[in-house]
């Protein structure tokens, strides 16, 4: 028998399949039949939720299920991990400009491609296949569509193309058809990233701030107040018990509001998701560096900022890692025990940055520690001994 729905509509395989939507671009139902067929069977219940809460449309379609995630703004993390230059992005536009053009299980030579791409272009003259790096952006684009199920290599392997000419047989697959997204306005009329997503906000002003709050909820580590006028954050502290109400019940997750920043966090580790501290080694470092954050504002009585940060010029963050260091390091990874201390702040000034805890401001250098910082502490036991050797995951 089918279970008991709660208040909100959501049973256990509604929740399942509503995490599906969120961790993964689109469910294909060729390579995920079962998740696709969870997401079908609780279409209604679903759309409903992510449409009222959220503004975000879902779409089931007979070869995938997908929820259009439009962030309320965007950050550098949202892009594809794979792509490491805008490059990567504008070929990929420009292969999706080619498969525009081509029917459905229609394949096509990777040599066929190359020379359309020189002509889809944008600049002239400034795509070259004999330059090494222009070769390696395109496997990681063709790596990404394969991935996304744009695409199928049949015969051939494209890894091989950063080494000099290969051939490479792909088939277009039925998603590529609809991996691009239809904008309320024309591109023409909009002038700035910025004005694309407020263009998918309502246009009730209640309505388009409670899609604000739930998508930056649901999508981004933190959520931080702007000052005693933010209104999100007013919203928030408004109807926090309603908030954490339906979060909690709908997605299993905890919500935590605090004077600065409100979050979503797992009350246990889920092994499909990307979560904050993971196993890796830099992540130990990040809770371990919290700690003695915490304990170096009480020492240096270091004044807050009006939004609970706190500043720290660049040489004093490397001062504060070198220090975390000598605690801590005897059961750091193998990697990290050799590292440089300024090479250890790089990635862990990356890794404070990529899941919103910290921000450096471009011009000065000057690191701001944010407030979800404080909520982590991290430090060894008296009796911890790191074995010799020990070569954990980084």
């Amino acid at each position: 028998m089918e279970e008991q729905l709660n208040r909100s509509g959501f049973d256990e395989i509604a929740k399942e399949a509503a995490r599906y939507l969120l961790e993964q671009f689109w469910v294909l139902r060729g390579r995920e039949p079962e998740k696709y067929l969870q997401i079908r069977n609780r279409e209604q219940v679903l759309r409903k939720w992510f449409l009222d809460k959220a503004g975000l449309r879902l779409i089931v379609h007979r070869y995938f299920a997908k929820l259009e995630k439009v962030p309320a703004e965007a950050f550098p993390w949202m892009g594809m991990q794979g792509f490491q230059q805008t490059r990567d992005y504008v070929l990929f536009c420009c292969l999706l400009a080619f498969l525009e053009g081509r029917a459905v299980e229609e394949q096509f030579l990777l040599s066929m491609l190359c020379e359309e791409l020189l002509a889809f272009y944008p600049i002239k003259d400034d795509l070259d296949w004999n330059n090494y790096e222009h070769r390696k952006a395109l496997v990681r684009v063709m790596r990404q569509a394969d991935q996304l199920g744009l695409l199928q290599a049949v015969d051939g392997e494209v890894e091989q193309f950063s080494q000099g000419e290969t051939e490479v047989l792909y088939e277009v697959k039925p998603a590529a058809r609809y991996f691009l997204r239809t904008l309320s306005q024309g591109m023409t009329d909009l002038g700035s990233p910025a004005e694309i997503l407020a263009a998918e906000l309502a246009p009730d002003a209640t309505d388009r701030r409670r899609h604000r709050i739930y998508r930056q909820l649901l999508f981004c580590p933190t959520m931080y107040s702007t000052g005693s006028q933010d209104d999100d954050f007013l919203y928030l502290r408004n109807y926090r018990n309603r908030l954490r109400e339906d979060l909690e019940a709908n997605f299993d997750l905890q919500f935590e509001l605090y004077r600065n920043v409100a979050m979503l966090t797992l009350p246990e580790r889920w092994a499909s998701h990307q979560y904050f501290p993971d196993d890796k080694t830099i992540s130990q470092i990040a809770i371990q560096f919290a700690g003695l954050a915490r304990e170096k504002r009480v020492e240096e009585d270091i004044a807050l900022q009006y939004d609970g940060s706190i500043l720290l010029p660049p040489a004093i963050f490397v001062a504060w890692v070198a220090e975390c260091a000598t605690r801590y390091a005897h059961g750091w990874s193998k990697q990290y025990r050799e590292l440089e201390v300024a090479a250890v702040a790089n990635d862990l000034l990356g890794l404070l940055v990529e899941w919103q805890l910290a921000t450096v401001n471009a011009e000065s250098g000057v690191v701001s520690l944010l407030p979800a910082l404080a909520r982590y502490s991290g430090s060894y036991p008296d009796d911890f001994q790191a074995q010799e050797g020990d070569e954990q995951d980084v």
